[in-house]
């Protein structure tokens, strides 16, 4: 192994040696892309992705190739190149969004949806948002924009969905250090190990996706909806992300059979992938044996319960039902799929759905949130603390999650990770919240502004109308950056801020 340099020159050169090995993940999006300006006739398109494809693998190589024997990443240099590479890849990605538009606009033939990107921080929001698969959208009427645009918007959640640095570390070749890949694979908020190493957890992980992603088309498809609609949505809802490609207020499916499969592919965008690696492995009992996937389906249930309740008055009856029990769900997935205007809904309406969306997922999956574990282990850290409060002095009082029982020193280092996180996110969100009520227009409402923040920081996407070409800059930069550090789950973000502050001392 070759020494690792010390001081600025030595991690810089990792950090930038690893970004430039993040950026092609851009260029093979563009070629992938190709092929549907090529299908729709959208030519106007073509030339955008190949000079997104040209850009991002000059710039790629430009920093990997003079830095190539730089020394292997420790923990610090991944987070560090994770927080820069989930700045710079939506940088990169915003390029067809602006090039296609200008392309479209030179040969007179661009729709006039797509005329928002002329405004390349519209083009940047966009692309943050896709990456991190949020789904906030500038885009009013995203089922007007080219077919090229609206593949970018789901690839690009898609992709985000996994993770760039997943990407990355599935087609690195020859022998890494298995150190190394860890600290990748960990700098993009992830731990679970489904199989024995990293490099084989990454390709099965990549295998579910995939395997989810096309049964959801292929049903959908079968049940009526158009397959043009049917692929995108299959896209986003299993990357949790939810962009759309339909008509604000029009439903995303055309029948209830279609309408459950969206669901049933949003929830398992939810679940961890080494739940649905054991079921299956070892069937549907594996599926409800999990803890983590109990508590979150009581969760949801829960949710969707109040939600209805909440809105029989002012929606009514089954519709009720319906839009809460999908809007809920959509929320706790951290999807964002969106068909009710939720302006008209409650305050109280808008802040159930912001716990849904806080809270989020489970640790594993592609949903973002603070994540239901966290907040099984805060409670089950109450109880715990109660019953040694109640017990007698000397009596040993086991921490149970689920069937695992803790030692005190594992269940106080579980609290304290929780309780970190849960602090981190509360005390971000409210910066945020601060941030946007000096730059939203005076008809939003206080709670319009909880959901909008919770729902970037979250990477959720439901939105009550902030979120929109007349947010000034300085909002639209507040939210992407809520985006951001709540897909890096903040830590990567805190490091890499700390890095730059010292160096600038």
């Amino acid at each position: 192994m070759r020494p690792r340099p010390s001081g600025f020159q030595g991690d810089f050169a990792i950090i930038l040696r690893d970004v430039g090995r993040l950026l092609p993940v851009v260029s093979a999006m563009a070629i992938v892309s190709l092929f549907v300006p090529l299908t729709f006739g959208e030519t106007y398109a073509i030339a955008p992705l190949v000079i997104t494809a040209a850009v991002s693998a000059l710039a790629g190589a430009g920093l990997y190739f003079p830095l190539r024997r730089a020394p292997e990443p420790g923990l610090r240099h991944a987070m560090v190149t994770a927080a820069i590479g989930w700045i710079l890849v939506p940088t990169f990605g915003a390029l067809p969004f602006v090039l296609t538009q200008a392309f479209a606009g030179a040969a007179q033939s661009a729709p006039m949806a797509a005329w928002v990107f002329s405004d390349p921080a519209n083009a940047f929001f966009e692309s943050v948002s896709g990456f991190t698969s949020t789904g906030l959208s500038v885009v009013s009427r995203p089922d007007l924009l080219p077919h090229t645009l609206q593949w970018w918007r789901s690839l690009s959640e898609w992709i985000g969905g996994l993770g760039v640095l997943v990407v990355m570390l599935s087609v690195l070749s020859g022998p890494r250090p298995g150190a190394t890949l860890y600290s990748m694979y960990y700098a993009e908020a992830r731990a679970e190990r489904i199989r024995p190493t990293i490099r084989a957890t990454v390709r099965t992980m990549w295998w579910i996706f995939f395997l989810f992603t096309a049964v959801s088309m292929a049903l959908q498809w079968r049940l009526g909806t158009p397959i043009w609609e049917a692929a995108n949505h299959a896209m986003t809802a299993m990357a949790t992300g939810g962009f759309s490609i339909t008509a604000p207020g029009t439903p995303l499916y055309p029948n209830v059979g279609a309408m459950v499969v969206l669901m049933g592919t949003m929830l398992a965008g939810a679940i961890s992938f080494s739940v649905h690696y054991e079921t299956l492995g070892k069937g549907w009992r594996r599926f409800f044996a999990d803890y983590q996937t109990r508590a979150f389906l009581v969760f949801v249930a829960a949710g969707a319960a109040l939600l209805t309740l909440e809105n029989l008055a002012s929606v009514g009856g089954l519709a009720a039902l319906r839009e809460s029990s999908f809007h809920f769900l959509s929320a706790a997935t951290t999807t964002g799929f969106q068909t009710a205007d939720l302006r008209q809904w409650t305050d109280t309406a808008k802040l159930i759905l912001a716990l849904g969306m806080f809270v989020g997922g489970a640790a594993g999956s592609t949903a973002g949130g603070v994540k239901i574990l966290r907040l099984v282990v805060l409670l089950k850290g109450v109880q715990w603390r109660f019953r040694q409060i109640l017990a007698p002095r000397q009596a040993i009082v086991p921490f149970r999650v689920g069937k695992t029982a803790l030692d005190e020193r594992e269940a106080g280092t579980r609290l304290e990770d929780a309780a970190l996180i849960f602090f981190l996110w509360a005390t971000l969100l409210g910066v945020g919240i601060l941030v946007l009520l000096h730059t939203v227009p005076p008809p939003y409402t206080l709670a319009d502004v909880i959901l909008e923040v919770t729902s970037a920081q979250s990477n959720a996407g439901l939105s009550a109308g902030i979120s929109s070409p007349d947010l000034p800059l300085a909002g639209k930069l507040a939210l992407a950056f809520n985006m951001w550090a709540g897909r890096l789950e903040i830590i990567p973000v805190l490091i890499f801020l700390r890095s730059f502050i010292a160096r600038r001392r």
